[in-house]
């Protein structure tokens, strides 16, 4: 498949079906002896998207460990980590007084309705209208009810979402705390700048944003999707992630923020694996990973903008 710059999908559908597959991984994780976790909303999700091979997934008829060769075990539970690693930075944000947090590309994620936002807090979640859609209905169908005040935006991340996200109501003189998970990939080079350059433009000094960056992202991930896609292909995903992705050179983010009147630290992947009590493979299939950065970074009280 094509990526062009109109292109839109559904949970089940292009970029759309990789929120599926993380909420499969969000599942299985949250099902482990000892789990980073707890995603009760990740399985009804996924069954009620309705690709036969994540619904599967969820309720055991296929185990992870079975997908031989293809590091869809490793895949999982680094999805397991980053989640984590998302649900520490909104806490600790919200610890620190932020009351406004805004989740790019939402997907199928659940943190509105699953952490413990403190009162006051109002989450926006941008993503496609149809993903927008289905979640919510789906949702709404499970009884579910948001802990903080959910404010859903349904904006193509290549438009003018700032516009949307400030019609929805965010303040943008007041601390921001943005997660921007498992996205960049799937957007063109110069629209990632233009993300961060919007960010940067709505973040009062106290805002804080949280992502990930990884050189040579396409092809490493893509020959991991690939090897994915082989192995699932005759259960029914059809998934073929690298297809997504948009090819190019790409500013490295941290040094992208630091430019903008960020102050970022970075974690490279094993150290983030330590700090959750789990070891990254010991494998050159798998070395490229280990230099993906995990990034948070928190606007300076003495920068106006851009500089």
């Amino acid at each position: 498949m094509t990526r062009t710059d109109s292109d839109s999908w559904d949970p089940a559908t292009s970029v759309g079906s990789t929120a599926t597959m993380v909420a499969a991984a969000r599942a299985l994780a949250s099902r482990e002896p000892d789990p980073l976790f707890d995603d009760p909303f990740a399985a009804p999700l996924v069954r009620a998207v309705g690709v036969e091979f994540f619904t599967r997934l969820v309720d055991g008829d296929v185990e992870i460990k079975d997908i031989d060769g293809a590091g869809a075990d490793f895949m999982a539970e680094l999805i397991a980590v980053r989640t984590r690693f998302f649900d520490d930075f909104f806490m600790a944000a919200a610890a620190a007084g932020v009351r406004q947090a805004v989740i790019l590309a939402s997907g199928l994620d659940s943190r509105s309705y699953r952490l413990p936002w403190p009162d006051g807090t109002i989450v926006y979640e941008i993503d496609q209208p149809q993903v927008i859609e289905f979640k919510t209905t789906t949702m709404s169908s499970l009884g579910a009810a948001p802990v903080a005040e959910l404010r859903t935006v349904g904006v193509d991340l290549r438009d003018d979402w700032p516009k949307a996200l400030r019609d929805s109501g965010l303040d943008p003189t007041q601390p921001t705390a943005w997660s921007v998970e498992g996205l960049l990939i799937y957007l063109p080079p110069d629209a990632q700048d233009r993300l961060f350059d919007d960010i940067t433009a709505l973040s009062a000094a106290g805002s804080r944003v949280a992502t990930e960056y990884h050189p040579d992202a396409a092809a490493t991930i893509g020959q991991r999707s690939k090897a994915i896609s082989r192995q699932l292909g005759d259960d029914g995903a059809h998934v073929d992630i690298a297809d997504l992705f948009y090819p190019g050179e790409r500013h490295h983010v941290a040094d992208y923020l630091e430019e903008r009147g960020w102050q970022v630290s970075t974690r490279k992947r094993p150290e983030l694996y330590t700090q959750y009590a789990r070891e990254f493979p010991d494998s050159d299939l798998l070395a490229p990973m280990r230099d993906s950065l995990a990034i948070i970074a928190t606007r300076q009280e003495d920068q106006d903008g851009p500089h």
